[in-house]
């Protein structure tokens, strides 16, 4: 279901029950988003790689994606309030399935 300014809502859902809404343009957008709240790790390396449940809300898919996060080292031409170092996080597709429901 798309919203007037163009973005999609998609709901994750975490092992322990709790709900996040994640909202962008493209699945991968909100996959993007909800990576980059994982636990990060020292290095893109040395990331876990999770499973991202994506459901698109007002629609039967679920968007499945592999995420990860690490920190990096803010670039020189950072603006004065963001820290030094920073969360980064990559996103790899894995298909989409349909709910029957």
């Amino acid at each position: 279901m798309v919203r007037e300014d163009g973005k999609r809502n998609f709901a994750l859902r975490e092992a322990n029950g709790e709900t996040s809404v994640f909202s962008g343009n493209t699945p991968r957008q909100a996959a993007l988003k909800a990576a980059r709240r994982l636990d990060p790790a020292p290095s893109e390396d040395d990331a876990d790689r999770i499973e991202l449940r994506l459901r698109e809300k007002g629609t039967d898919k679920v968007h499945i994606y592999e995420g990860w996060a690490w920190r990096e080292t803010a670039p020189d031409d950072k603006p004065d309030w963001m820290p030094s170092e920073i969360t980064e996080a990559n996103v790899s597709k894995k298909g989409i399935e349909h709910l029957d429901e």
